[in-house]
């Protein structure tokens, strides 16, 4: 039998970043959390971004570092900061790692296909605006 050489595979449109976009915006906007959302490709890519009345600009940076690291290390960017606080400060020297939470990897059908990073508030809350735009359905 052949071998397959080519795979098939999902990816996030613009279309579906605006979607997640638009839930993490509606999440934040019920709070008055001024914040930085961006949703980003499964390279790390950025697809968009909206950056909220009052977001601090050092939060652009943030989410979009957030967003990446999600995807690159296929996890929440919690994980991370968790790690930290048990102590595995070896996790500060590897390239790319945001050991805040707040990034969240996009899933569809069991694959990764983008993720989303929120900067602006307290880290808990910047993850529940993460995970309201994780939340919409794509399929």
């Amino acid at each position: 039998m052949p071998e397959n050489l080519i795979r098939q595979k999902a990816v996030l449109t613009l279309a579906a970043a605006k979607k997640i976009l638009a839930a993490a915006e509606s999440e934040a906007l019920k709070h008055q959390w001024p914040v930085v959302i961006a949703v980003v490709d499964d390279g790390g890519h950025p697809l968009c971004l909206s950056r909220l009345d009052g977001a601090q600009h050092g939060s652009v940076d943030i989410a979009i570092a957030k967003a990446q690291a999600a995807v690159a290390f296929k996890r929440p960017t919690r994980a991370w900061s968790e790690a930290l606080t048990g102590g595995r400060l070896g996790v500060l020297g590897l390239p790319g790692v945001v050991p805040a939470e707040g990034g969240l990897p996009v899933v569809l059908d069991g694959s990764i296909i983008g993720a989303i990073g929120v900067s602006g508030v307290q880290p808990h809350e910047d993850g529940q605006v993460a995970l309201a735009g994780t939340a919409v359905t794509l399929a």
